[in-house]
């Protein structure tokens, strides 16, 4: 959280921080969506159902949920620096020590938690960081940053797949890891600024308001950044409780193409040089998806929980029609529809999130939304992959992500029509008020 009266630069080093998060989005974030590469290589190995193999990702994405208040916390106790560099260690120790691959509960505390613990670690002080350095151009800098998953998932999926070729999946864990280990290279990039801004504005103050004005500045700066409080009343709040059962419904879905996708295309009898080309048209048309629908919201055509609401329709349908491909053109074809929109999804939830609560308890509701969205990130993969063994087929893990999104798009509904009813009601209140008040000198007219 940037102190007040503090001016934060909006260039000069900060594009330095905003490449050093764009590498550590890449890192973190696209290793986790194209880890679905391994997937039928631990599955194999291990010789277990694919309900038990999806567990490794399911911990994975829980981890990195629960992990993100904590890494906050750890932020403003120490500093952005140091918990990304401890992110950086702790990702590479996790790919480091599945690299053993011992068996499978091996593998859920190694790729799973560990990985899980620092990408977590690495993410959320590289995504908050960003902002500090940012003001005017905070949008930019964070859509440039973010697009480090796209860009890097684009590239990942063919290197992974050919790491896997030339060394097995245990040494492409290896290699990865140790990848992974200039996520510490980019937190060593990452200055701290908040010190630096509140003497700048200290200095500042006390030139333009002597005496003891400078000082009661100075304790007010000072104020935001040494205490927090956490809005644990959020979860009383109608409208948060019906965007954080959407976030849960849409983290069950949101994991399970890239996990499945990978198999699926086996099933068809598809080469594997050309399966790992859909993981890269995959991010790349999120991309294009994130910068498409950044800018068409930034427009204010629509509103933001309409976009959402249409955004999700469409990735549903799309992750519907995609089991009725059955060669590599047609699959193709329908993962870019899928990625497309789940880049534009990706766009607009925080912000719609921003709408739903208000900047005054942002910081909390995003905190709360990342602990409670875990869950559905946690259960949506094993439940897929049950679903998967029951029927013997591939094709039942997306239409149960597709039926998913349907009911989160229920709720984003319900969550709309809440708030225009309360829009609704404080207008009606606020009339009488303004109405009022010619009724007065109407009256004393007539006494005169």
């Amino acid at each position: 959280m940037q102190a007040k009266g503090s001016s934060p630069p909006d260039g000069g080093y900060g594009w330095v921080v905003v490449v050093s998060a764009f590498m550590v989005m890449g890192l973190t974030a696209a290793v986790l969506k194209t880890f679905g590469l391994f997937f039928v290589e631990i599955q194999q190995h291990f010789d277990e159902l694919a309900s038990t193999t999806s567990w490794i990702t399911s911990v994975t994405i829980a981890v990195f949920h629960l992990g993100a208040p904590v890494a906050s916390s750890l932020c403003v106790r120490y500093s952005h620096r140091a918990v990304v560099i401890t992110g950086g260690l702790l990702a590479f120790s996790g790919m480091a020590l599945g690299f053993l691959g011992l068996n499978m509960v091996w593998m859920y505390a190694t790729t799973g938690f560990l990985q899980g613990l620092g990408i977590s670690f690495s993410w959320t002080p590289a995504v908050s960081i960003v902002s500090h350095y940012f003001s005017k151009k905070r949008a930019l800098a964070n859509a440039i940053a973010s697009a480090g998953e796209c860009a890097f998932a684009f590239t990942f999926g063919p290197f992974f797949q050919w790491l896997i070729s030339q060394y097995g999946w245990k040494g492409a864990l290896l290699i990865i890891g140790g990848i992974q280990l200039n996520i510490c290279v980019c937190g060593v990039l990452m200055r701290p600024l908040a010190s630096s801004c509140l003497l700048e504005a200290s200095r500042s103050e006390t030139e333009t308001l002597p005496g003891s004005g400078a000082s009661r500045i100075d304790k007010e700066d000072k104020f935001p950044i040494t205490h927090k409080t956490f809005n644990w009343m959020l979860v009383r709040r109608p409208e948060f409780v019906l965007y954080a059962i959407f976030g849960i419904l849409a983290a069950m879905s949101f994991f399970v193409p890239p996990l499945f996708l990978v198999p699926l295309s086996y099933s068809l009898g598809i080469d594997e040089s050309w399966t790992a080309s859909l993981l890269s048209i995959l991010a790349m048309v999120d991309f294009a998806g994130r910068l498409l629908c950044g800018w068409y919201a930034n427009l204010h055509v629509t509103k933001t929980v309409h976009l959402l609401t249409m955004t999700i329709t469409l990735i549903s349908t799309s992750l519907m029609l995609l089991p009725l491909a059955n060669n590599y053109l047609s699959l193709a074809i329908f993962t870019g529809f899928y990625g497309f929109f789940f880049g534009t999804t990706v766009a607009v939830h925080i912000t719609v999130l921003a709408d739903v609560v208000g900047m005054p308890d942002f910081d909390s509701a995003l905190g709360l939304f990342m602990l409670i969205r875990s869950t559905g990130g946690f259960v949506g993969p094993p439940l897929a992959g049950l679903i998967v063994d029951m029927a013997g087929d591939y094709r039942a893990g997306f239409y149960m992500a597709g039926a998913t999104l349907v009911l989160s798009a229920g709720f984003l509904v319900t969550l709309d029509q809440l708030q225009q009813r309360k829009e609704k009601g404080s207008q009606t209140n606020i009339k009488p008020e303004k109405s009022a008040l010619p009724y007065p000198s109407l009256h004393l007219l007539k006494l005169q």
